[in-house]
């Protein structure tokens, strides 16, 4: 007899747990659903994979819409400033390639030479610049018609490319010979080539365009760079290897990280002084800052954690309103991103294969959930549109 009745009951148990789940992930759906979105205005991350593709999440249902076959060895993925378009290099095809984000479809594949490894944007975003560190050429391509604008030669090797924020000029890293060229924007054409860091791999540039500081991520050591006079003012001795550097918006402050030291270290862009260093763990390796450049959100690669940090205090968040503040995530977090409204906090994990989806406030500071993406994820680009 009570066989029978629990029999009968069941279904019903099954349905409200349904029921239940549904609520759930509605509740959760609203909660992370990022205000600003209008009817019809969509936000998707594009994560790139080692196996040549790129995988499409969509951030207000939270998962993976699509798996996109582009080519070998993808790197430089950026998404554009104003057109529904995310753009990257396949550095091995030795083209530029453009992802339609209303088709999730490539538009184009634009042949650049051998060994194209980042892209840069002009500020309007019509123009778009890369390099081929195969023949040591810097080149500008139309983003409407993808037809060229200039090319120039440049020193050896050359992986990056990066426009002055007076629009003035196009810095590009020389890896071959270890140079800074100084580019006019307008004609490509090399003002000056000075003589940086060994191995050279990133730049920041001041909001007055007056310095650069160059990271290379095989040598402690960081190059300072007038670009006013066209010298170099010193190499700074940093405490171990860097992965990473963020530039504070105001230009006053560098933070480089370095998982070989286990923390960041402060450095006054005006006195080119290495000042403040902060633990922050194991083997901490990317960061994004705050608009506002109160927060320093830190990847941490051997403990699979993300690390909150109080810039201004110099301190890592570790409570918040009595809440401990851990934020675990995937195997071998790498990238990391926040979306436009800093609603969330996207992570790519390499060792997992997924992306990490995190609420971004801190009093509410939790993750929300890993969307698989594909075998070692590597770069990440988010687009609003």
């Amino acid at each position: 007899m009570s066989t029978s009745v629990t029999r009968r009951k069941n279904p019903r148990v099954i349905i409200l747990t349904i029921a239940l789940l549904i609520g759930a992930i509605a509740l959760v759906a609203r909660e992370h659903r990022p205000s600003f979105l209008r009817p019809g205005v969509r936000l998707s991350a594009y994560v790139t994979t080692l196996d040549g593709n790129v995988s499409v999440v969509d951030l207000v249902k939270l998962r993976a819409i699509a798996r996109i076959p582009v080519g070998p060895a993808l790197s430089g993925l950026r998404e554009h400033p104003t057109r529904p378009e995310v753009w990257g290099v396949s550095t091995q095809g030795g083209y530029v390639f453009v992802l339609d984000a209303h088709s999730n479809q490539i538009s184009a594949r634009i042949p650049v030479g051998p060994l194209p490894y980042a892209l840069e944007f002009s500020a309007d975003g019509s123009r778009i610049y890369t390099t081929s560190s195969g023949s040591n050429t810097l080149l500008a391509i139309d983003c409407q018609s993808h037809a060229f604008l200039g090319r120039a030669h440049t020193g050896r090797e050359p992986v990056l490319a990066r426009v002055t924020p007076d629009g003035k000029s196009i810095l590009v890293i020389n890896r071959g010979d270890a140079t800074l060229g100084v580019h006019d924007a307008s004609t490509l054409a090399q003002r000056v080539t000075i003589p940086i860091v060994s191995q050279p791999d990133d730049v920041a540039i001041l909001p007055d365009s007056s310095v650069a500081f160059v990271l290379s991520r095989s040598q402690p050591r960081l190059s300072v760079v007038d670009l006013h006079r066209g010298v170099l003012l010193a190499n700074l001795q940093l405490a171990g290897t860097p992965s990473d550097m963020l530039l504070k918006p105001d230009g006053g402050e560098l933070y480089v990280i370095s998982p070989d030291s286990h923390g960041l270290q402060a450095i006054n862009t005006w006195t080119h002084e290495v000042g403040d260093y902060v633990m922050l763990g194991y083997a901490p390796t990317r960061g994004i800052l705050s608009a506002d450049a109160s927060l320093l959100y830190v990847t941490d690669a051997s403990a699979s954690r993300v690390t909150a940090v109080d810039i201004n205090n110099r301190r890592v968040i570790r409570t918040v309103n009595g809440r401990e503040l851990l934020i675990s995530v995937g195997q071998s977090p790498d990238a990391i991103r926040f979306d436009p409204a800093e609603n969330l906090i996207l992570v790519v994990n390499r060792g997992s294969g997924d992306l990490s989806v995190i609420r971004a406030r801190l009093e509410n500071q939790s993750l929300l959930t890993m969307i698989p993406v594909g075998d070692h994820p590597q770069e990440l680009a988010v687009k609003l549109f």
